[in-house]
């Protein structure tokens, strides 16, 4: 029994699925059959969420349809805004108002009588959450600056108009673009932990909020979501010292220190969206303050081009670049997180909709290792 254990379930095949395969050694992520690299480049945020939820990428009837769906349900219910704006008073962490957030959505689901199975409804539930969420987390930023929430822009796409409500101000091209594609290298990843954690929701054909709640739930964890965030803390950190990149990588490690963004589950060379997102920052810095980027780069020459660190399987991640462009962007870092849900709600309801249409509730095994044969002993005689 003992051989057959596999700890985090490592490289158990629990389910099939068409909708992301990621190949480790190559570097390679497609979605569909479309490499992340063509996505990124040609399309939107919601042609890809379309091409997850439906299997083919949208022609341009189907896409403004699609589009003009998920921006009828943008706006979420007054007491949604309420509840953010009392955990902004609380200071709530933004995961905790996102999880929150979700949960309170299907108190104002219009379908909430729909049967368990019936996979149509629960996709258009997924739709309006997928809608609903940017909403939310841009209300809570809005109120932890004190300022009030500002309305879903009608023209602008789903990225956009987040940096719209967040900042009041259309964002540029560049800006948008470049927001546009982080939402898309991050929209799914196989069965990484957040998406496992609600398929395993979904397969007991709980609806779709718990699931996407759940999924909202894994990724609050450090070992899940939050890497880039700890990627820009350490760039300040290094920008406020009297270091150069190089030579602070080599006293934290030195120290024992494990530099953030580097090495990955599943890649043993560098992350293709690690590799995008490394241009959109370079196009940031030409633009803006370059020294985010110019660190960047110094240190991942540092660790993989003197230190060897890639033929040793640990290379940058997407978290590497992510955390300096979305602050390039203005965005606030304890909101990173809840962006990466905010673009994986796409891959959670994809996925959780793929496997019910299949559905075997999942029940794994434990390898039991307590006590045998105790005795029981009556309280009195304790």
């Amino acid at each position: 029994m003992a051989d057959d254990l596999k700890k985090g379930l490592e490289g158990v095949l629990v389910a099939e699925s068409e909708l992301s395969s990621i190949d480790g050694d190559e570097g390679r992520l497609i979605y569909r059959g479309y490499t992340i690299d063509d996505l990124a480049r040609g399309a939107s945020y919601e042609e890809v969420v379309y091409l997850l939820w439906h299997g083919h990428l949208p022609n341009e009837d189907e896409l403004a349809a699609f589009t003009e769906s998920i921006n009828e349900e943008r706006r979420v219910h007054d007491d949604v805004l309420a509840t953010m704006e009392r955990l902004a008073d609380a200071d709530e962490q933004p995961m905790a108002a996102l999880r929150t957030a979700v949960s309170m959505f299907s108190a104002y689901e219009p379908e909430v009588d729909a049967e368990p199975d019936d996979l149509g409804a629960s996709l258009r539930k997924g739709r309006r959450i997928a809608a609903k969420v940017p909403t939310a987390l841009a209300a809570f930023e809005r109120y932890r600056l004190g300022e009030e929430p500002v309305d879903p822009h009608p023209d602008l796409g789903l990225a956009a108009n987040f940096l719209y409500m967040l900042t009041g101000d259309e964002p540029d091209d560049v800006a948008a673009e470049t927001f546009d594609q982080a939402l898309i290298l991050h929209a799914d990843h196989g069965l990484n932990a957040s998406t496992f954690t609600s398929m395993v929701i979904g397969s007991t054909m709980a609806d779709i909020y718990s699931a996407v709640t759940g999924g909202v739930c894994a990724l609050s964890g450090p070992l899940h979501g939050g890497a880039n965030q700890d990627v820009m803390e350490v760039l300040m950190e290094i920008d406020e010292s009297d270091l150069d990149p190089r030579d602070w990588v080599e006293q934290a490690t030195e120290e024992g220190r494990r530099i953030p963004g580097f090495g990955h589950r599943v890649y043993n060379v560098k992350d293709p969206r690690a590799k995008i997102l490394q241009e959109r920052s370079e196009e940031l810095a030409e633009t803006g303050d370059s020294k985010w980027y110019d660190i960047t780069t110094t240190i991942e020459g540092y660790l993989t081009d003197e230190k060897g660190l890639v033929e040793k399987g640990i290379a940058p991640n997407v978290d590497f670049y992510s955390g300096s462009v979305y602050y390039q962007l203005g965005i606030p870092i304890d909101m990173y997180t809840p962006i990466f849900a905010m673009s994986r709600v796409g891959g959670w309801v994809g996925h959780v909709l793929e496997y019910q249409e299949d559905n075997r509730l999942i029940r794994p095994r434990a390898q039991y290792t307590g006590p045998e044969d105790q005795e029981f002993v009556p309280i009195e005689d304790r």
